[in-house]
């Protein structure tokens, strides 16, 4: 593996330390050039903002589809890069393991592997496979020797867990005993379960997904219940859908223009992604 790809990662462990960062989600090379010149520190992938820009749903992106995004954004930009990499395109852990492998060939700083199987009958993996995923991506890092930083995420609340804080408490406590530096239960809002969360695996770092169900938490509360990372996954992505639908929609009901008055300015864009010498 490239320094490079060192260095950066360690530039990405490094801002999970202390403190909290918010970690955008680009799904484009355009809007991974903005959120880099706006001063982020990290961006990270979106599966979602990206299969919607592919006019696929989340989750039907074929690995390799994906892994070309996933490099495509890692060129773009100087930023460390987390990798949204689902369930790791694979469900035995020597599976899981060879395409970790391909993902860090990408040269990201970071990747997580999520628990969903994608199968209503059985929406979580058995915990034990599940750990023994994490296990598998954290062997293939090391050997790797990148430092990539390996977030290990529990979807109890994305499947409608019956009981997902027991079921996430339960999971990241053991993700984190796995291997996992970082760990993710997208879809917890309630400032008291974040705080258990965020106590059960500390000193190892928490990252909140902020999205339309708990929007109202802010950086500053967020930061207080000791969250060390924030990300708003497919929320750029859904704003930017939602004010061209809003729009469209407009033209075709109404027959009007109003909604373009808020369009992004041409020249500003224009002159943003314009070749320098």
């Amino acid at each position: 593996m490239s320094s490079p790809q060192i260095s950066v990662a360690a530039k990405f462990r490094a801002i999970h330390e202390s403190g909290c960062f918010v970690l955008p989600n680009p799904w484009d090379i355009g809007t991974t050039i903005y959120l880099e010149r706006l001063g982020f520190e990290a961006l990270a992938t979106t599966s979602a903002g990206f299969a919607f820009s592919r006019g696929k749903s989340d989750g039907a992106v074929p690995r390799d589809e994906m892994l070309a995004h996933i490099r495509e954004i890692v060129k773009a930009t100087a930023l460390p890069v987390n990798a949204d990499f689902l369930a790791g395109y694979a469900d035995e852990p020597e599976d899981v393991a060879a395409n970790v492998r391909l993902c860090l060939a990408t040269g990201v700083a970071g990747l997580s592997i999520e628990d969903s199987t994608g199968r209503t009958e059985a929406p979580l993996y058995e915990k034990q496979m599940a750990v023994e995923r994490i296990h598998a991506a954290r062997a293939t890092i090391d050997a790797s020797k990148t430092g990539v930083v390996l977030t290990g995420r529990c979807e109890a609340w994305l499947v409608r867990d019956p009981n997902p804080l027991h079921t996430a408490l339960e999971r990241l406590a053991a993700y984190a005993e796995a291997g996992a530096d970082c760990l993710y239960a997208p879809g917890v809002s309630n400032p008291g379960e974040i705080a258990q969360i965020v106590k059960l695996v500390a000193p190892k770092p928490v990252n909140i997904l902020v999205s339309g169900f708990n929007h109202q938490l802010s950086i500053s509360q967020l930061t207080d219940l000791g969250v060390r990372r924030i990300s708003v996954g497919s929320g750029l992505s859904l704003a930017a859908w939602g004010a061209f639908l809003r729009a469209a929609q407009d033209i075709k009901a109404n027959g009007t223009f109003n909604l373009l008055a808020n369009n992004a300015p041409f020249a500003d864009l224009n002159e943003l992604f314009r070749e320098k010498p």
